[in-house]
């Protein structure tokens, strides 16, 4: 089986977990904290979600400004529970959210895409390419959909190694670690009920802190946002200590450069 199709077979199982139970778990929580203060006033924003999955992000945009969202993403299952969620949650979100199904490592020029965007996010999409080639891609998709001057905001692993992590005391652990060429392969779990349990990869151009493959593909301004950010860290340094020792999670946001 491909990794796309082993992907999509897992997503299956878990899609609704993730639209329901993964928000509620304390790494889940940081994260939506730390993407609010990264992507900041999103009024007016066209925005395109690479492997947006149950749109859970895409909804956190539109609730800071947003005049649209184009989510892509592999999983139809993932794609049909965020339909389904949004269809229920008001015209805010289903006249201003649409869904495509595709591969983000793959050309997406096959899809009713805007020419460019205000802002493209890829929130842990990156923690799935099956090799450099593809987290190459991943990044050329980014920047093909960036007008000059458009911002990047994602979210991916930090150190895949990382104590907090293969602990899980956040409510994610990494696990059955693989070492490859460059990189490595691991599953991750998150503390929902069942557990949901994935397939995933870091490569050391990423997890160093390498902006190298960003600034390849036009990208600069190139920064990470402060984990005291989050509302949840400032107000007990103490839970989030094992954390910030050595984090397994960054959100990174950058720009488009022009006349890239």
């Amino acid at each position: 089986m491909s990794l796309t199709k082993e992907l999509k077979e897992e997503y299956k199982e878990h899609a609704r977990a993730y639209n329901e139970e993964y928000q509620t778990i304390p790494n889940s929580i940081m994260e939506t904290q730390l993407l609010a203060s990264a992507l900041g006033d999103c009024t007016g924003h066209t925005v395109l979600d690479l492997g947006g999955g149950t749109g859970v992000r895409a909804r956190e945009v539109i609730d800071l400004g947003a005049a649209s969202v184009d989510v892509v993403d592999l999983s139809p299952d993932m794609l049909s529970a965020g339909r389904r969620t949004t269809s229920g949650a008001g015209a805010k979100y289903a006249d201003n959210i649409r869904w495509h199904e595709g591969d983000v490592s793959k050309p997406l020029s096959h899809l009713p895409l805007r020419q460019t965007y205000d802002l493209v996010m890829a929130n842990w999409v990156m923690d799935h390419a099956a090799s450099l080639a593809e987290l190459e891609a991943m990044w050329r998709n980014v920047a093909a959909y960036l007008g000059p001057g458009g911002r990047f905001v994602g979210v991916r692993s930090g150190d895949p190694y990382a104590a907090c992590a293969a602990q899980g005391k956040y409510g994610i652990r990494y696990k059955d670690w693989k070492d490859v060429p460059g990189g490595v392969f691991f599953r991750y779990e998150v503390a929902t009920v069942p557990p949901i349990d994935i397939m995933a990869s870091s490569w050391e151009v990423t997890y160093s802190g390498s902006t190298e493959m960003m600034e390849k593909v036009g990208l600069g301004e190139i920064e990470t946002e402060p984990y005291e950010n989050a509302e949840v860290v400032k107000k007990d340094l103490g839970f989030w200590e094992l954390f910030l020792e050595n984090p397994s999670m960054v959100v990174v946001k950058a720009r488009k450069l022009a006349g890239t």
